[in-house]
């Protein structure tokens, strides 16, 4: 969220794996999985080993909709090219879909290879994922054939799915595996907890370096509330210690603080996000927080002279702890500066000389570069544009990431543009049956919760991650204040956040 002045506080994934189902959350239904023989006598068809094997999951359900995945492995010969084939029983009909080339009719729905997934090697997998609707119930399909031989399922009837691993104790390394993070264990793990605001501002206007206390009580009250995440904004200026910094506030000295309160928020069991708020870089144009060149307010972009630098210090620091997550940057807002929406997109993920910004921006995929050279394998957050509001290109503009650990990061409150159901359907459910969504920052500024009474039930039916916005002292009836004082006492607002998080994990 965006700040006003000092005192005047207020907001590439593949869905293609090359073996096993993807990992679902809590509540997951699955079908059993079905096999066939080949043209063996009735006799031998007991010990010989089936030609295909296909699992059927629903990952998620909502009211008259859900999201469906199919692995289908090749135990035959190779195949230069493949079709799936089954059929829904109560009415559903795929809307969207990927990892291949789908179809219906009627009843009878067909995936179809890809130009760049068409060969399926002797035990190759591949996973294809779909969003359909349905009118009444959902039942799995039990019957599918690949190139037109049927995949049936055991003589003895499906069997009982697995059951789920643990998760570690205390904050885990988390890692991408398909849409879904997983910890060591390979347990699915939502983000759910605060954000904790402060070091972003307090230092640049020379007035501390946190917001209040981060001592170990006020750590541990965050945990009270059933959070398993902090999001901790910086300062790139700070960090870096450029000398319009107060001394006491920036370098050495805001670095040690920031390592500090990350490992308080280890020690109580929660995962750390390190976040970047405010960057350096004079913007004067549309929806400009300032006309300093400072970073004393939120920028449209990152730059190209300093951030960078600053993700390789903070890559360095924290790349042998990867129990920390990387935020690249709060919320960009290009599509302000920029005319058309792809000149927007190009310029989040490229940088460069972008129309109507004043300086050299370092794209996301410049950011995300900088962290993997570090050799950090640590999960990141590449979030949207619209300040985070809007990932409705982010599937297309993805930063590549050779670590494979890459998540979309959103953003909403009840003024913003994407605030409501159907938008959420429609730019919010696609990402997300791609890759790990978190949102980085929910709120309201009606001092209540029941915009985000909403949100939270949208992502919990979808095992989606939420942070809210913050844990500060601040006058909730002028922005999202989640407490009124560090010992979690909430507001009206972080009542409704709290009891939620107690609940989900009570």
């Amino acid at each position: 969220m965006r700040h006003p002045p000092r005192f005047s506080i207020l907001l590439a994934g593949a869905a293609l794996t090359a073996a096993g189902a993807l990992l679902g959350p809590v509540g997951t239904a699955s079908a059993g999985t079905a096999s066939v023989a080949d043209s063996a006598p009735a006799s031998a068809m007991a010990a010989a080993a089936p030609v295909c094997t296909v699992e059927y999951t629903t990952v998620s359900q909502w009211a008259g909709g859900f999201q469906g995945s199919v692995t289908v492995t090749n135990n035959g010969s190779a195949l230069t090219g493949w079709s799936l084939g089954f059929d829904f029983a109560a009415g559903q009909r795929v809307t969207q879909g990927w990892g291949a080339r789908w179809s219906q009719s009627g009843t009878s729905v067909t995936a179809a290879n890809e130009s760049w997934n068409g060969t399926l090697a002797t035990g190759g997998s591949v996973t294809a994922g779909f969003i359909a609707s349905f009118p009444g119930s959902n039942p799995a399909p039990t019957a599918f054939t690949l190139n037109g031989t049927a995949c049936n399922g055991d003589p003895g009837g499906p069997t009982d799915p697995p059951d789920p691993p643990d998760p570690v104790e205390g904050p885990p390394v988390l890692t991408v595996s398909g849409n879904k993070l997983v910890d060591e264990n390979g347990a699915t793990r939502r983000m759910l907890g605060v954000n904790r605001s402060g070091g972003e501002f307090m230092c640049v206007q020379g007035r501390g370096i946190f917001d209040g206390p981060v001592d170990d009580a006020s750590v541990k009250a965050i945990a009270d509330w059933n959070a398993n995440t902090v999001r901790i904004p910086l300062n790139e200026e700070c960090w870096l210690g450029l000398d319009n910094i107060g001394a006491e506030y920036r370098g050495e000295a805001y670095v040690n603080a920031v390592k500090d309160l990350v490992r308080r928020v280890e020690a109580h069991g929660m995962t750390p996000v390190v976040e970047l708020h405010w960057s350096w870089g004079q913007y004067t144009g549309n929806s400009a927080g300032c006309a300093d060149i400072h970073a004393s307010c939120q920028k449209p972009m990152p730059n190209a002279r300093y951030t960078p630098a600053f993700w390789t210090s903070v890559a360095n620091t924290f790349k042998d702890d990867r129990r920390v997550v990387f935020d690249l940057f709060n919320e960009p807002y290009v599509d302000r500066a920029t005319p058309t929406a792809a000149a927007a997109w190009a310029c989040w993920r490229d940088g460069g000389n972008c129309p109507g910004i004043g300086y050299e921006v370092a794209g996301m995929q410049d950011l995300l570069d900088a962290v993997r050279a570090t050799g950090a394998r640590n999960l990141v957050l590449v979030p949207g544009v619209a300040y985070s509001n809007d990932l409705s290109q982010w599937l297309a503009y993805a930063p590549t990431d050779p670590a494979g650990n890459l998540a979309a990061a959103w953003h909403v409150y009840n003024f913003n543009t994407c605030s409501h159901e159907s938008c959420w359907d429609s730019t919010l459910a696609p990402v997300a049956a791609r890759v790990p969504l978190v949102a980085g920052e929910i709120g309201e500024n009606t001092c209540g919760h029941g915009f985000i009474d909403r949100v939270m039930k949208w992502f919990d039916d979808r095992g989606l991650s939420y942070l809210g916005w913050t844990w500060n002292t601040w006058d909730c009836s002028a922005g999202p204040a989640l407490i009124r004082s560090y010992d979690g006492s909430p507001t009206p607002f972080g009542a409704g956040l709290r009891d939620h998080l107690r609940a989900l994990r009570g």
